[in-house]
């Protein structure tokens, strides 16, 4: 079973993309959906194109598609990542609101019991935010700011990428070896 990606607009797209490299190359089926200002977060902070994206996953959906494979809960998935998720896609998933492909999917994960991380990108929080967050987290959904871990001593900003898209693959139960592991 694959793994659904979407990509939103807040800051920290590369968060998505790497997960997307990881699971190529670790072969496993993955299914994109991207939303519009996500494209435009995409373009303003890294070096790939959405054609580039692409050729990274099994299946790529358009947000507006209601109808697809992955807005049904008979469609199986192993789990959904938003990453990285901004405090809009937050709000309406905790709300129930799916007026587009995210948000349906992030609906079908949450009442199927499926595993759904959140890769939330907002600083400071506010009570509004903090309060939707701990909604979804009563509901069994993970939280996963991108949170940089130290230990390892990163040398670079893929370095802490890396990190955190690794630690995804582990609460998805995804074995790999692409990070340093604490000693």
């Amino acid at each position: 079973m694959g793994i659904i990606v979407a990509i939103t607009g807040a800051t920290g797209a590369i968060y998505g993309v790497r997960l997307l490299e990881f699971l190529k190359r670790l072969t496993i089926e993955s299914h994109l959906v991207v939303s519009q200002w996500a494209m435009e977060t995409l373009r303003l902070e890294t070096a790939y194109s959405f054609a580039e994206l692409q050729t990274l996953v099994t299946h790529v959906y358009n947000n507006n598609e209601l109808g697809a494979a992955i807005a049904s809960g008979s469609f199986k998935t192993a789990g959904m990542v938003i990453a990285p998720c901004s405090m809009k896609t937050l709000a309406a998933v905790s709300c129930g609101f799916s007026t587009n492909l995210i948000l349906r999917a992030a609906d079908v994960t949450v009442k199927e019991g499926r595993k759904l991380i959140l890769v939330t990108r907002e600083t400071p929080l506010s009570s509004i935010h903090l309060e939707n967050m701990l909604r979804l987290s009563r509901l069994g959904v993970v939280m996963m700011p991108p949170m940089p871990a130290f230990y390892n001593k990163p040398a670079s900003i893929d370095d802490l990428v890396d990190q955190h898209a690794g630690r995804i693959l582990d609460r998805l139960g995804i074995e790999h070896n692409f990070i340093q592991r604490w000693q």
